[in-house]
């Protein structure tokens, strides 16, 4: 019996160690908001999948390479997705977080699903098909410039809201410049490749601009997004 014991215990602290490992993260949607009720999964062996109701998750997993994916759903469609690759080389805790985008379906999948249909019923109007398309054209384009009217509306704001800021030094002006010509947002790491710094100089940069509320940083993986506010 003393025997059986210590083998349950010994089988235990096995699992305890090969799940050492902690992955966690916090979820954004596109404006950098905290998405609540996003389902998050990963593809360990069993999966494991949760639904994140504050805005955060959490696994534990050997280590290894997954995949990661999250997405938020509007009845039974999918509105907004995201994927990662997650590697793992060592125990410890690994922090990730995960910024959704609108989900589009594959086009390809699209056209398959058109032509499975039409080849379905022959009887289906040809015009019905091209009307179908064109209005898929027609909310392409619009979405294009809706898109474009509301880049124009921020860079109007961000100009406007940095006329009003002190002068800057030239350095803290490049990096706003890299920015905007980034649309808006870019990496740590991208704006490095423009400025010949240390990363401490530039990390202490975007700390200043930060406290001027010029920019905010959002951590993502092991770099950071730098966003105009």
């Amino acid at each position: 019996m003393r025997k059986k014991i210590m083998l349950l215990a010994l089988l235990l602290l096995c699992v305890n160690i090969a799940y050492a490992t902690e992955l966690k993260g916090t979820i954004y949607n596109s404006q950098l908001e905290l998405q609540k009720d996003a389902i998050v999964e990963i593809n360990t062996e069993p999966g494991q999948s949760i639904v994140s109701k504050d805005g955060t998750y959490s696994f534990n997993a050997p280590e290894g390479n997954y995949l990661l994916s999250a997405k938020y759903l509007n009845g039974n469609d999918i509105e907004l997705f995201a994927e990662e690759e997650v590697s793992m080389p060592a125990e410890g805790s690994y922090t990730i977080d995960i910024i959704l985008f609108d989900y589009i379906a594959d086009e390809e999948q699209i056209e398959m699903d058109i032509s499975s249909g039409l080849e379905e019923n022959n009887t289906f109007p040809v015009y019905f098909g091209i009307a179908f398309l064109a209005i898929i054209i027609a909310a392409a384009i619009f979405a294009i410039l809706w898109m474009h009217k509301k880049t124009r509306q921020v860079q109007s704001h961000i100009e406007t809201e940095l006329s009003g800021e002190k002068e800057l030094g030239d350095d803290l002006e490049k990096i706003i410049s890299i920015i905007k010509a980034e649309g808006g947002r870019t990496t740590q790491l991208e704006i490095r490749k423009h400025i010949p710094l240390s990363e401490a100089k530039i990390s202490l940069m975007i700390a200043e601009l930060e406290d001027k509320k010029i920019v905010r940083k959002i951590k993502k993986g092991r770099g950071n997004i730098i966003i105009l506010n």
